[in-house]
């Protein structure tokens, strides 16, 4: 079976493992109920993101081999989680101030482009219909701004519920 994987298959199990271990290793710096949410938050972040503009609505990009549904296309998407808690566990290691605030999301947005480069030279994902990796710039500006007001308003919360 292994004979037919294809560099993209290979890839993501790589990527699986290490992003993975990344966070069993990682100090934990989120309660255990943001923990559980920001895995959350990336992967449905994540699935917006590719039902929209990847082979959804728009059809910016095909996953994988084919524009069908496969194994792998869902442990594609299951490398999403991590990174919503990657951002929101290194909020907290480097103390993301208001000021820092557009900082920080410039600095994960290229993440995401790099992250985007990355999977299109490993065959990941293909672009067509006259989508270029400079257009994903500003779709992770847009997710990264979301997600760090969302994670503000969580933390308010979680905050004021405790005193």
């Amino acid at each position: 079976m292994i004979e037919q994987w294809s560099k993209n298959e290979i890839s993501i199990c790589v990527m699986l493992i290490a992003i993975y271990t990344l966070l069993f290793f990682l100090p934990k710096r989120l309660s255990k109920h943001m923990t559980i949410l920001s895995l959350m938050w990336g992967t449905a972040a994540g699935f917006l993101v590719e039902f929209t503009i990847g082979g959804g609505i728009f059809d910016f990009y095909t996953v994988n081999d084919s524009s069908s549904y496969e194994l792998f296309d869902f442990f594609y998407y299951i490398m999403f989680a991590p990174f919503g808690y990657l951002f929101m566990n290194f909020y907290e290691v480097f103390g993301i101030t208001k000021k820092a605030f557009g900082y920080y999301v410039t600095a994960w947005s290229f993440i995401g482009v790099f992250a985007n480069w990355m999977f299109n030279k490993l065959d990941i994902i293909h672009f067509k219909n006259d989508f270029t990796l400079s257009y994903s710039f500003a779709i992770f500006i847009l997710i990264q701004t979301v997600t760090g007001l969302y994670y503000q308003y969580v933390k308010q919360k979680e905050h004021s519920s405790e005193v």
